[in-house]
């Protein structure tokens, strides 16, 4: 089963996925960052327990991208498995966001 999980720090929002990344998550992930109670700063979208994703959550990551723009939140893609860092290289989303 997929789901999202919020954890706030300071200014720090960690978005944590769990199980698969796809659009049965859209509104989940869209409520993880547009709640006025976790809004911050800095935005770490942990996928450390992804293993799938799919075009869909391409677009919830670009959408994400174009909501906080308005406020300068930084995003970072952290703990991406390699296949997954692979997909969002190709996608260059190393150029629109910050990868490890």
């Amino acid at each position: 089963m997929s789901s999202v999980r919020v954890n706030k720090d300071d200014e720090t929002v960690t978005i944590k996925i769990q199980g698969r990344f796809d659009f049965n998550l859209v509104q989940a992930f869209r409520d993880s960052y547009m709640d006025e109670g976790n809004r911050g700063s800095q935005y770490v979208v942990d996928l450390s327990e992804v293993g799938y994703i799919d075009s869909s959550a391409l677009g919830m990551m670009l959408n994400m991208k174009k909501f906080l723009e308005a406020d300068n939140g930084a995003i970072r893609i952290a703990n991406c498995q390699p296949n997954l860092k692979k997909i969002f290289t190709i996608a260059h989303f190393d150029r629109m966001f910050k990868l490890d």
